[in-house]
């Protein structure tokens, strides 16, 4: 459930901005005057319930944003939200497991709107383990969010051979969402004290935007040699629950040839290396969901 500490004028200008949307361009697709949209955003006008759904929807706001600004408005929440493991969203559940499991051994993994780990695959925990070793020892079932690991000193962003080009990118699209997901901003800020700290306040100010690949890669210094991958994601078409609104599977693929390669060696059932606890017969998994 989104944060209630803000008021509804609040919830709605922010839910407008983050979509770069005028107020006069928004009335247009309400269908009410920009002079009403300007009412109600600073709080001299209370928008009706269908109004407020309608106003909400043309924003493609975040479930959770939806609920809390009816909430906010005194209206009774428009959304349920279902824990992922109940017997009503088996199908989802179902499904979910099913592109991981499809994309092995390329990594895959599904996560929440607030970056909290929730499902991997064989290849994700291959991932894991090669590029945080530290992660294997963790026992089965441990929390894990993927921003805590991106800003960890030992976590993603240590082997990144590329993060020059990759992390203000990055950051760009978390601020983004930030707008719309206020409770990822202190994790998200941290983010970019860790880009200000290696890369300089002015490399990250100056590196974005800038002339890019048409699908950015991300490169990793392993044991392996370098891994490069790009990534696809897979959401639910047209949710009606906040749970599966949130739920993302990122999809990684190998962006050449030595990456598949190397992956190609793991579906095989090789034991790559010395360590390797995906492949090895006798190997622990601890990054089970």
């Amino acid at each position: 459930m989104a944060e209630l500490t803000h008021t509804l004028p609040v919830t709605l200008q922010q839910a407008r901005k983050a979509r770069r949307l005028s107020q006069l361009e928004l009335s247009f697709r309400v269908g009410v005057s920009q002079r009403h949209i300007s009412f109600v955003e600073s709080g001299r006008a209370k928008p009706s319930r269908p109004l407020l759904l309608a106003w909400l929807q043309e924003l493609d706001a975040p479930l959770a944003v939806r609920n809390a600004a009816m909430l906010q408005a005194g209206y009774a929440p428009a959304y349920g939200e279902t824990l992922l493991d109940d017997p009503a969203l088996a199908q989802a559940h179902s499904a979910i497991q099913h592109l991981l499991q499809s994309h092995d051994p390329m990594p895959a993994l599904a996560f929440d709107a607030h970056w909290n780990l929730l499902h991997i695959n064989r290849g994700g925990q291959w991932l894991a383990a090669t590029l945080m070793p530290w992660s294997a020892n963790l026992p089965t079932g441990t929390p894990l969010n993927l921003l805590d690991m991106l800003t960890h000193p030992e976590g993603f962003t240590r082997h990144m051979v590329n993060l020059a080009e990759v992390g203000p990118a990055m950051l760009a699209h978390l601020r983004d969402e930030a707008c719309v997901q206020a409770t990822i901003t202190p994790k998200v800020e941290a983010f970019a004290s860790l880009l200000r700290e290696r890369l300089g306040n002015q490399n990250l100010q100056n590196a974005w935007p800038r002339p890019l690949a048409p699908v950015l890669t991300t490169r990793f210094a392993t044991t392996h040699g370098e891994l490069a991958f790009f990534s696809m994601f897979t959401t639910f078409g047209t949710p009606q629950d906040i749970t599966l609104a949130s739920l993302r599977v990122e999809h990684m693929f190998a962006a050449d040839a030595a990456t598949r390669a190397v992956l190609g060696r793991l579906a095989l059932g090789c034991q790559i290396g010395p360590n390797c606890r995906v492949c090895s017969p006798g190997g622990r998994l601890s990054l089970v969901f």
